[in-house]
């Protein structure tokens, strides 16, 4: 799903390469790395330490570098789909192979974030831009891909969950089995606008008996504080932009 915002300036294009940030956003992610990378630093650390701490320091760089080039691919939009509505356009992330290898990148990344012990065993997908990244972060790390769908739309068994839209209650489901129990899971999307749909998606993991260690996503709508619907699970959004 493409995402309304409000964006302050247009957010450049911009390689891998070190460069003086073009906009406020890439300073941000910058100045978030450059603070990540400096911050508790330890007086005598042990050979291991400094190993872990080495490479830590290097994920964020590169990290922090590849959100600046998702940042430029991004396409804005105004007054779409309606006047006054600003949209992010997140397809063009895939148009380009290199730019979506960086995608998929940055979100395995990303997935540190949810601690040392949290690789997941499933990536759950929701209907339907989930499973634009979901099935190939999947591969990535190794996990099983399992897509939640609206009501009707798979055969046999299924859990259902509903969830409220602005025009009235609709249905997700998952097939009774696609997640076994104890499995940790990973709950991914391009965004998260109101949670509805992604806290259903996680009635639907906890139904079967997964365990939910998160949600991921591509963008976020804060002004619809959607995360307080998720019941305060580990919550990770890979990129900021200026609303």
């Amino acid at each position: 799903m493409s995402a309304p915002v409000d964006a302050a300036q247009s957010l450049a294009q911009t390689s891998n390469d070190e460069k003086t940030p073009s906009t406020s956003a890439e300073a941000a992610v910058l100045a978030s790395s450059t603070a990540s990378n400096t911050a508790n630093p330890s007086s005598t650390p042990s050979d291991a330490s400094r190993g872990q701490s080495s490479a830590a320091t290097a994920s964020a760089s590169e990290l922090a570098r590849t959100k600046i080039t998702l940042l430029g691919a991004l396409k804005h939009f105004p007054d779409f789909p309606i006047p006054g509505i600003k949209f992010i356009d997140i397809l063009p992330l895939f148009q380009d192979p290199a730019i979506h290898n960086a995608l998929l990148r940055a979100l395995e990344l990303q997935i540190l974030e949810f601690g040392d012990h949290a690789k997941p065993d499933v990536i759950v997908g929701l209907d339907a831009r989930g499973f634009l990244f979901g099935p190939s972060l999947a591969l990535r790390l190794n996990a099983s891909f399992v897509p939640v769908r609206k009501k009707g739309k798979m055969p046999g068994p299924c859990v259902t969950a509903t969830y409220e839209k602005e025009y009235g209650t609709d249905y997700f489901q998952m097939q009774e089995g696609a997640v076994k129990p104890g499995q940790k899971v990973l709950v991914v999307d391009d965004i998260i606008a109101t949670g509805g749909s992604a806290a259903a998606a996680g009635s639907l993991v906890k139904q079967l008996g997964g365990n939910l260690i998160g949600y991921l996503f591509i963008l976020e709508i804060p002004i619809l504080n959607g995360r307080s619907k998720l019941g305060g699970v580990p919550t990770v959004t890979l990129l900021e932009t200026n609303e």
